[in-house]
């Protein structure tokens, strides 16, 4: 027996003080639901877990510019469904002047018409745009229409996390003077004025309405392209995510059995220790019996 040290005691203490760090740890897991709280809980797990997170942010972005992406090319396809109405108005208007029945007031007033139809178009082209970005190039491009010619300067989509992982779609030149409408590469306008002239028209028009189905079909298959991307992002982030949560989130049950066999195991030390202050008392005991 000793009165100088209370060894028994010191060791209770330290092992109690042990337990109660243990109790702490679970106590931190039990309430984030996280196994892993901080990088002293598993150093290689946690550096694979924020890459994994990392992965999974650039996904979900991803997802979000492939819906931005989505509206926009339906915007832009949207805007040409309106051309090609137009154009066949204009296309109705020709045949109707190329009869030998109109005269040439009928012939003046389709005139007048055709003209309102080609500001409507170029105004439509100018000024399709999402997000301040323009769908259009409205300048003449530098060779025939067919099939229509793209600027360099094409719509440029990030699909994925990585720096590759990008979708080029056409922007398009688009207008009246780039579908050969008014001032066919030097040549006149197109008129309606005469028979001839609205017969030559006819033949135009349909070059036009040929060339906004291509650039109509370009969009479309953007979108179903899109589509397809959207759907496998969202795989992706669903499996990964999954991964991330089998390393980091922490397993509740065995957590559970865990910190109820750390709490019995910190009962039983303070019983210890009570019992380990009592040792030093039956000395003096002694000593007073003596």
């Amino acid at each position: 027996m000793r009165v100088a040290h209370n060894i028994a005691g010191m060791n209770t203490s330290r092992n109690q003080g042990i337990v109660r760090g243990d109790l702490g740890k679970s106590l931190e897991k039990l309430s984030s639901g996280y196994r892993i709280v901080r990088a002293g809980d598993d150093a290689a797990g946690l550096a694979i877990s924020e890459s994994m997170r990392a992965q999974i942010a650039g996904l979900d972005q991803a997802m979000r510019n492939v819906n931005d992406g989505v509206g926009m090319v339906n915007t832009g396809e949207g805007a040409l469904q309106e051309v090609h109405a137009m154009l066949h108005r204009l296309e109705t208007l020709a045949i109707e002047s190329a009869n030998g029945t109109f005269d040439d007031v009928a012939r003046e007033n389709v005139n007048l018409e055709k003209e309102e139809i080609l500001h409507e178009i170029d105004r439509i082209c100018e000024n399709a745009s999402f997000n301040e970005n323009e769908l259009f190039s409205t300048g003449q491009p530098p060779v025939p229409i067919n099939p229509p010619e793209a600027s360099k300067d094409d719509i440029v989509f990030q699909i994925g996390p990585s720096e590759e992982e990008l979708m080029n779609v056409p922007r398009y030149f688009m207008g009246s003077k780039a579908l050969g409408l008014r001032g066919e590469y030097g040549n006149k306008d197109m008129e309606l004025g005469t028979p001839e002239k609205a017969s030559e028209a006819i033949e135009t028009i349909a070059k036009a309405v040929q060339a906004v189905t291509v650039v109509r079909s370009e969009f479309g298959a953007a979108q179903n392209h899109l589509d397809c991307t959207h759907n496998n992002l969202g795989v992706t982030t669903e499996n990964m995510t999954e991964a991330e949560s089998r390393i980091r989130d922490a397993n509740m049950p065995d957590e559970i059995t865990k910190f109820t066999s750390r709490n019995i195991v910190l009962q039983a030390a303070m019983s210890m220790q009570s019992q380990a202050h009592a040792i030093p008392q039956k000395v003096l005991s002694l000593l007073q019996n003596a």
